[in-house]
C-alpha cells in the first residue's frame, strides 16, 4: 500500500495542468483550464502527501485562495478519489 501511496503522491507533486484536467474529467470534477494551470503550478514541487489529512486540508485552503472555494471543494473531491 505504501508503494501505491508513493506513486500517487509523486504524480500529484509533478502534475501538469493537462493531466489535472484529464483526471478532473475522468472523475466528473468541474475545473477549467485556467484554474488547472494555477492549481498545478501551486502543487508542483511541494512534496505534499495527499494521504495525510492535515496536509491535504492545508493544500485545499491554499487552492481556495487561488481559485475559489467551489474549485477547492471540487479538487478535494478529486483528491479523495485518489486516496480511497
Amino acid at each position: 500500500m505504501k508503494l501505491l501511496q508513493n506513486v500517487i503522491n509523486h504524480k500529484m507533486n509533478t502534475v501538469t495542468a493537462d493531466e489535472l484536467l484529464k483526471y478532473a474529467k475522468q472523475f466528473n470534477v468541474r475545473i477549467n483550464e485556467a484554474q488547472a494551470e494555477k492549481i498545478a503550478a501551486h502543487i508542483r514541487g511541494k512534496n505534499i502527501n495527499i494521504f495525510d489529512d492535515a496536509q491535504r486540508s492545508k493544500l485545499i485552503k491554499e487552492i481556495a485562495k487561488i481559485a475559489g472555494p467551489s474549485v477547492a471543494k471540487e479538487v478535494n473531491t478529486l483528491f479523495v478519489q485518489f486516496t480511497q
